[in-house]
């Protein structure tokens, strides 16, 4: 369905039992493939970097970003559900992480300012967007001008993923990895 010019469609929202049913699914997987902090480590986050964690979920990575950006740098968890930023809240508390923020997003408004980005991670969730265009104008808005906006994981087909990025307009390919593609916005 094509919304009309300036109108978006709402995000897909998971539900308190389908998010609890996720966060099993991850707990095994991460369980029996430890993959999280490896992962995370390819990714290029540096120290002092602000990095945007948008559809936290659970929190599966937020550790390891808020360690990689060290105490002079900010991770911003973004998710559209409470109960993630709640469960990601636990996370960090329980590293003794105090570089950190939680933001709510409202459909596709994260009420984050502009320019705040060093990096936007869409880990594994880029298959719940429902207006790309939206999403990733926003994820532009929030990213600094030289940002990286990276994608990992998922369960939409890499080509797919390109197709839909591509067709925005708004970001251009910087890399391409086995574990990551990464976009610049568009000058």
């Amino acid at each position: 369905m094509k919304m009309s010019e300036g109108v978006s469609m709402p995000q897909k929202k998971l539900g308190n039992r389908e998010f609890r049913l996720m966060q099993l699914v991850y707990r095994l997987v991460d369980h029996m493939h430890p993959h999280v902090r490896t992962r995370a480590d390819v990714l290029g986050i540096q120290k002092g970097q602000t990095v945007i964690d948008y559809g936290c979920g659970p929190g599966r990575y937020a550790v390891e970003l808020a360690r990689l950006v060290g105490a002079g740098g900010k991770l911003i968890a973004v998710d559209l559900v409470e109960i993630a930023l709640q469960e990601t809240r636990k996370r960090l508390e329980a590293g003794a992480f105090k570089n950190y923020e939680l933001v709510l997003a409202h459909d596709y408004d994260t009420g984050i300012d502009n320019d705040t980005a060093d990096a936007v991670l869409a880990i594994d969730m880029f298959h719940h967007v429902t207006d790309t265009d939206a999403f990733l104008q926003e994820v532009c808005r929030i990213a600094k001008p030289d940002a990286l906006l990276l994608f990992s994981g998922g369960h939409m087909l890499r080509k797919s993923r390109k197709a839909k990025v591509d067709k925005s307009g708004i970001w251009e390919l910087a890399e391409e990895r086995r574990e990551y593609i990464s976009y610049r916005a568009r000058a």
